[in-house]
């Protein structure tokens, strides 16, 4: 009985201005919320429901060639909507609930709406670990399809002002969970028979999945979009940004690491991990400065470093 009553609590606390039944309602009803998680906030929609799934295109200014991530809440929840390997498997219950998104093909009978996979025979499915985004999965008893909340392109959010910040008006209600812990968008991976490709690196790391998986990822086999975050020009800024600078330049936004301390360090102590839970919120700092442009100081290419220079190197493009 007090499990029922702690879940009643959990849906009427407030996040913000609103609940979770209230969000779940407004999505039942083919609404758009916007929501955190421990990467970044999305804008989550019923991924089965086709003119919702639209809005969110609309909303976010998203090209619809490019296919959207769908939520669940575990490991049988994803099997409705695609067929896993033991691969598959194994890396799902490695790393769920948790910031790794697996490609996989599509079930037979796949509910998602055709817009979710951009007219693919593979679906992107994740299931994550944030108490907010998971209370949300539960009460709404729905997929959700939830890129990150903000225009086509920019900077993600991290915070609930970033959200609102950049989809101005066209903002939907949004559950304010705070800060996101990870900073950064998924690892996505695409499995390959009994292999596997990185499509996105992310808080989950290419040496993490060698050590589960027991092989290295494949090389890239197709330029083809299969999943979010794979566009050459995307995370990124209004204003010009350099890579890879030892010092500023006049004018510029200079974004430190370790010793570079800049106008603003993504980690004094040179912590990759704290870097990319900092790197979207320093950047929309540097984007609403004076300064005319922003630099980033080099950041090593090993960890999570290569999902933080992944980023920088799209958002410099």
């Amino acid at each position: 009985m007090s499990g029922s009553n702690d879940h009643i609590g959990s849906a009427e606390r407030r996040y913000g201005t609103v609940t979770i039944a209230e969000a779940a309602q407004r999505l039942q009803e083919g609404g758009l919320v916007a929501v955190p998680t421990e990467t970044v906030y999305g804008l989550a929609a019923d991924s089965t429901n086709g003119t919702a799934v639209a809005e969110i295109y609309r909303t976010k200014g998203r090209p619809d060639f490019n296919p959207l991530i769908v939520h669940v809440s575990n490991l049988e929840a994803a099997l409705t909507l695609g067929q896993f390997n033991d691969l598959a498997r194994e890396l799902a219950e490695t790393f769920w609930p948790g910031p790794l998104t697996l490609v996989v093909p599509k079930t037979g009978d796949c509910p998602a709406a055709p817009a979710v996979t951009a007219g693919l025979e593979t679906i992107a499915i994740r299931c994550p670990a944030h108490p907010v985004m998971r209370a949300l999965l539960e009460a709404s008893g729905l997929f959700l399809a939830a890129p990150s909340a903000n225009r086509s392109g920019g900077i993600s959010p991290t915070r609930r002002d970033h959200v609102s910040e950049s989809l101005g008006d066209a903002a939907p209600i949004i559950l304010d969970g705070g800060p996101c812990e990870s900073g950064l968008e998924s690892t996505i991976v695409a499995i390959r028979g009994n292999g596997y490709e990185i499509l996105r690196h992310g808080p989950v790391t290419a040496e993490q999945l060698f050590e589960v998986a027991g092989v290295a990822a494949m090389i890239q086999q197709s330029s083809d979009i299969e999943a979010p975050g794979q566009l050459a020009s995307h995370y990124a800024p209004i204003k010009s940004l350099r890579l890879n600078a030892e010092q500023s330049e006049q004018r510029e936004f200079y974004i430190g690491f370790g010793d570079i301390h800049g106008d603003r360090c993504l980690s004094v102590d040179g912590d990759l991990a704290e870097a990319a839970s900092n790197l979207f919120a320093v950047l929309h700092e540097a984007d609403a400065s004076d300064r005319t442009s922003i630099a980033v100081a080099p950041i090593p290419h090993q960890g999570i470093g290569a999902a933080i220079n992944d980023r920088l190197q799209r958002a410099a493009h």
